[in-house]
């Protein structure tokens, strides 16, 4: 096989392939005994037409299509590997030439990673960080643990008040017609959790149980169901009931229930530690993301949209698991939030471009720094996975070669001394009084 490429546009390649007539006789081959196990000649049993009868009666072209698509899918792979071409996106294929005794040339255009122009990356100047934790913010994180600690008592008398949690029925009339999706019995709505469609939630406000109302509210302009977008509804609403959270005492008994301390000064003297730990850790966090985007400030790329899309497909799914975590899918997110695929997709595109921007500096920084990933941290990695888990480092080290990721592995491990890399070369900067 030969594998020659040119670039013909900014971060797009062709690849021109041509596969020896001998690898083009053996994909027939294969591709004949596929499709006769598939087709019908009075006197022979399928799968028993001899070939030369078969070509006889269809055509050795009837043929070409499937050994295309047996031939292809390998032959590309192997001109990627042959040019040292990194593909980011699936090919445009134009097939130039296939026939029985004949090569098999076809053209791969493709969009490729992007050359990256490096900035000033070390000595970069990152602010001083604060590790110092003040009352207020313990008293916010005491606050926190009684909203969590909270119970939730069904009232009986007064109305319903934001952050309460009101029982309600409801179904939902555009002009006078239910529409599907809009009803639901003794759901629990939080109020002021903003779940529910805009102006919905404020108009429960101040009822009362056993009350009756109508909800008016306006669907989005840009809600995912068409028929329901930019339309005015009427929600049917009945309160059933009214939960609101009472929170306990902070006081001794408090410190004993959440903790393993008698008073709640020692759970206080031990939650400050904590939070400055926890500071800690986030400011680092921050560092490390500061260090980063500066180095990519810098830095002259020319992102391509596929790789934004791949990225945002990858955001996508991760929102979509989360979702499933709390009990939910995304079908319901739109339902709620009044948005669609293409509206959440466009807000995560310009996280995606910085992710995707960042992760490219950070592989040429690797590569100019000649920073890679040694087999002692690789099993060091593969024995961080074993203890999380509890499976054999030698099995899992097997399960990532199989799957083929021992590189996305060892990537991780360079990205991450990439960014240690940057630290160490960074510095604090000094304030100018």
């Amino acid at each position: 096989m030969k594998a020659t490429w040119e670039k013909i546009d900014k971060n797009l390649v062709a690849i021109d392939v041509e596969v020896d007539a001998a690898q083009v006789s053996e994909a027939l081959d294969k591709a004949f005994k596929k499709v006769v196990q598939k087709v019908n000649v009075p006197g022979f049993r399928k799968g028993k037409v001899p070939r030369a009868m078969f070509e006889k009666r269809f055509g050795v072209e009837s043929l070409y299509q499937d050994a295309i698509d047996i031939l292809l899918p390998q032959a590309y792979t192997a001109a990627l590997q042959e040019t040292g071409v990194e593909a980011v996106d699936r090919p445009e294929i134009d097939v130039e030439q296939f026939a029985k005794g004949e090569s098999f040339k076809f053209k791969a255009k493709v969009t490729v990673k992007p050359e990256v122009k490096l900035g000033e990356y070390k000595g970069l100047e990152l602010p001083a960080a604060d590790a110092n934790v003040g009352e207020e913010e313990i008293a916010a994180e005491l606050e926190r643990l009684q909203q969590r600690h909270a119970e939730l008592t069904v009232i009986d008398e007064g109305e319903a008040q934001n952050g309460d949690t009101a029982v309600i029925d409801f179904e939902g009339f555009v002009d006078g017609v239910a529409f599907e999706g809009g009803k639901g019995e003794r759901y629990s709505l939080e109020l002021g959790s903003g779940s529910f469609i805009p102006g919905f939630e404020e108009q429960v406000v101040g009822l009362a149980t056993g009350d009756f109302k109508d909800v008016v509210v306006t669907f989005p302009e840009n809600y995912h169901a068409d028929n329901l977008a930019g339309k005015e509804a009427v929600f049917k609403v009945k309160l059933h009931e009214i939960k609101r959270k009472n929170l306990p005492a902070l006081d001794d008994e408090f410190a004993k229930d959440v903790s393993e301390f008698d008073t709640l000064d020692e759970f206080k003297q031990d939650l400050a530690k904590k939070l400055a730990d926890r500071k800690e850790k986030e400011n680092e966090q921050a560092r490390e993301v500061a260090v980063v985007e500066k180095a990519a400030e810098t830095a002259e790329i020319d992102v391509p949209q596929a790789m934004i899309d791949t990225e945002v497909d990858f955001m996508l799914r991760d929102f979509e698991q989360r979702l499933r975590m709390q009990g939910m899918n995304l079908d319901l997110y739109y339902q709620f939030s009044g948005q669609d695929e293409s509206v959440l997709r466009a807000q995560m595109a310009t996280d995606a471009e910085k992710r995707v921007r960042n992760n490219l500096v950070l592989e040429q920084i690797s590569k100019n720094e000649g920073i890679s990933a040694s087999d002692e941290e690789l099993t060091e990695e593969l024995e961080k996975l074993s203890g999380m888990y509890n499976r054999p480092v030698d099995e899992l080290r097997t399960l990532f070669a199989t799957n083929g990721n021992i590189e996305n592995l060892k990537s991780d491990i360079v990205i991450r001394k990439t960014i240690k890399f940057l630290l160490d070369n960074s510095k604090v900067a000094t304030e100018v009084a």
